[in-house]
């Protein structure tokens, strides 16, 4: 059956359009190959903030723990408010000034967090093992390099709306803006101010870019891959998609319209 999505996005997309009933999960609509492995790019981020989320609620870490260059927290780093530049080298600026996006914060936040141990190995036992995400796994680095099947991008989008993986209050936190005030730059879509980021997600606030009409408290994650993931707690609905064209000018002029139907067509089931 055709909808309103399965124009318009060059190559061969896969999406799942989610709606959460009294704590059921039920697929509105899915196209593609779902269960071929593809790269999630920087979508990779919300797993590795979920995984973070399980050391909060362990007791192993703390949001406000100073583990990074210059005294930033775990906080900051998962933010994009450290101050670190793109990556190690880059230039940087204050902590907490500026939402400047940054690989290397997020690597960074990680390697305090494993030490010495794979951080593929942390990952697969924080989230993909208990969320059943079998196809998944990190293939380079955190803060980009996880690949996997859609089906399986669906699994963790469920996690973070129901939630399963981690407390409802940690969740919660996560996923509400940090140092909501900074300005910053969303890569791909240019300087908005402010510019909302949760601990890990970005939240979309009043931003006009890639999240369409979604309501402000909506989180989630677009990477370089052509692959996203959108979701609102509030109103129980996501929508996640990878695909086989690399994020581009295609992207920025589809994605806020698409979007916007993907959660008419969740909010209508």
């Amino acid at each position: 059956m055709s909808s309103p999505l399965d124009d318009a996005w060059p190559g061969s997309p896969a999406y799942v359009v989610l709606r959460l009933h009294d704590g059921v999960i039920e697929r509105v609509l899915e196209s593609g190959n779902l269960d071929e492995i593809r790269p999630w790019a920087s979508v990779s981020k919300m797993a590795v903030a979920m995984a973070f989320g399980v050391e909060i609620d362990w007791d192993l870490h703390a949001y406000s723990e100073s583990v990074g260059p210059r005294g930033a927290n775990f906080a900051n780093l998962f933010s994009h408010s450290s101050g670190l530049g793109l990556e190690e080298g880059d230039p940087m600026v204050p902590i907490a000034t500026r939402r400047v996006y940054s690989n290397y914060g997020v690597d960074y936040a990680v390697k305090a967090i494993v030490g010495e141990s794979p951080a593929a190995d942390w990952l697969e036992h924080r989230v993909f093992r208990s969320l059943g995400m079998s196809s998944s796994a990190l293939l380079d680095r955190p803060s980009f390099g996880i690949s996997g099947s859609t089906n399986d991008l669906a699994k963790l989008a469920v996690a973070w709306l129901r939630p399963d993986g981690i407390a409802r209050e940690t969740r919660d936190r996560l996923i509400r803006p940090y140092l909501p005030d900074l300005v910053g730059i969303v890569p791909g879509f240019g300087r908005f101010t402010p510019c909302p980021w949760g601990i890990g997600p970005e939240v979309r606030g009043d931003k006009e870019h890639w999240m369409g009409d979604w309501p402000p408290a909506s989180f989630g994650h677009f990477g370089q891959s052509g692959s996203l993931m959108l979701l609102n707690a509030d109103e129980g609905i996501g929508v996640v998609a990878t695909g086989t064209e690399p994020f581009g000018p295609w992207a920025v002029r589809l994605w806020p319209e698409w979007t916007s139907v993907a959660r008419q067509l969740a909010l209508a089931s």
